[in-house]
């Protein structure tokens, strides 16, 4: 693929074999920015596990100490008094039957969804629609709860969910490149810390083959992750 001018002199500032620690990856990142716009911070963590085994099909969320620096817009499935907890709690979207019936109909503009455990039944039959967009409510995730102004204040506060994708990848937003270098690099030590004690015990020998972090426009640079906890 032919690189453009812009990237073409990022990726002549860092060697792309070298195993970086994390500081001098973020100074890379910061130092490799092109763009006029403030771009987002991800994280790719290999891991030496097989989603498809239950006990390796590692889905866990947790809140970053700085949040992601981007906004979240929440939709609460819920009826009765949790309606106005979650408008309380400063949910975007708010409803029942009424959203259902839009989401049946293709709607989807929306970052997360929480629904109570009771609108689960229904929730569950547009399984085709909000799979693929990863919106489906999970228990693991947080997002069935009764309890939604925490789910909803945990969402906007910047929780992130960890989910291995069927080819061993976590990819998670730690921030963005306007954050201080210090911020990103407790975010990631965040991440890093819940896959470390997410490890499934049915693992054997190295749980993390490669961690590598990228701005949007940027080249990925790879990591020793070794040196991060």
């Amino acid at each position: 693929m032919k690189l453009s001018k812009n990237m073409k002199s990022a990726v002549e500032k860092f060697d792309k074999l070298k195993l970086y620690s994390l500081a001098d990856a973020v100074d890379l990142l910061k130092n490799m920015k092109y763009s006029k716009f403030d771009e987002s911070v991800d994280l790719a963590i290999n891991l030496n596990v097989d989603p498809r085994h239950a006990e390796e099909n590692i889905r866990v969320t947790t809140p970053l100490p700085h949040g992601t620096g981007k906004s979240v817009s929440v939709l609460v499935l819920a009826s009765g008094a949790k309606e106005k907890e979650a408008l309380d709690a400063g949910a975007d979207f708010v409803g029942n039957k009424d959203f259902l019936t839009k989401i049946k109909n293709g709607w989807t503009d929306v970052d997360k969804i929480i629904a109570t455990p009771d609108m689960m039944g229904e929730l569950g039959k547009l399984g085709k629609i909000l799979g693929p967009k990863g919106l489906m409510p999970n228990p693991k995730s947080g997002t069935v709860t009764m309890n939604v102004a925490k789910a909803v204040g945990d969402l906007k506060a910047g929780q992130v969910e960890l989910r291995v994708e069927s080819n061993g990848i976590i990819h998670v937003s730690c921030g963005k490149l306007s954050f201080s270098s210090e911020k990103i690099i407790e975010n990631v030590k965040k991440i890093y810390d819940t896959v470390v004690k997410s490890r499934p015990s049915s693992v054997k020998g190295s749980y993390f083959k490669k961690m590598s972090i990228s701005s949007t426009l940027g080249p990925g640079v790879v990591l020793d992750y070794n040196s991060i906890g």
